[in-house]
C-alpha cells in the first residue's frame, strides 16, 4: 500500500483506487493532476484535498451544500464528459458527483468558499474537475458561517484522527 508524507496530516496509507485524477489539473496547478480527498471525523463536513505529488499542497473544502443549502450545481456536457459521466438525467447525474466548494482561510475575516468554481468528483470515475461557473449566480467569496463548518458533534472521533474519504456521505 503507498504511503504519502503530508505537511499536514504527516504518514498516509492509500491505495490507488482512492486517487482522484484531474485530468486538466486546477487552475493555478494544472500539473497537480491526483488527489486524495482526506477527511478528520471530528471536523465533518470539512474534507481536504491534498496531492499525492506536493505533501504541502493541500484544499480545505466543505460540501457546497452545507455553505448553501439551495446550492444548485451546473455543469457542461464536456465536463461530464472529462468526468467519464454519461448518464443524461440530472437528478441521476448528481446522485453520482460530489460537490466541493474551496475554502479560502483569511486573516482579516471569516473563510469563505469558492461557489463559482467548485471542484465536482465523480464518485464512480474518480476523476475529478473544478467548473467555474460563467453565469455568476454563486460568488467566489461567499462566506462561510459557522455551523457549516462542523456538524458533527464533539468526541465522535480523536481531532487527530486521518481517513481517506470515499465520498460515500459528501
Amino acid at each position: 500500500m503507498p504511503t504519502i508524507r503530508t505537511k499536514q496530516f504527516g504518514s498516509i496509507d492509500y491505495d490507488d483506487a482512492d486517487i482522484f485524477e484531474f485530468p486538466a489539473g486546477l487552475p493555478g496547478f494544472e500539473s497537480e493532476q491526483r488527489f486524495l480527498c482526506i477527511e478528520r471525523p471530528a471536523l465533518r463536513p470539512v474534507a481536504f484535498l491534498q496531492s499525492v505529488v506536493n505533501p504541502e499542497l493541500c484544499f480545505i473544502t466543505l460540501p457546497a451544500r452545507s455553505v448553501d443549502p439551495g446550492y444548485e450545481l451546473a455543469i457542461a456536457p464536456d465536463e461530464l464528459q472529462i468526468l467519464g459521466v454519461a448518464q443524461p438525467e440530472v437528478q441521476s447525474v448528481e446522485s453520482s458527483l460530489a460537490c466541493l466548494a474551496i475554502v479560502c482561510l483569511n486573516n482579516d475575516g471569516p473563510p469563505t468558499a469558492n461557489l463559482l468554481g467548485p471542484v465536482v468528483l465523480s464518485r464512480e470515475t474518480r476523476r475529478g474537475i473544478q467548473s467555474v461557473r460563467d453565469d455568476r449566480k454563486y460568488s467566489a467569496v461567499t462566506p462561510v458561517a459557522a455551523d457549516a463548518e462542523t456538524s458533527e458533534p464533539a468526541g465522535v472521533a480523536s481531532p487527530n484522527a486521518v481517513s481517506v474519504n470515499h465520498l460515500a456521505e459528501v
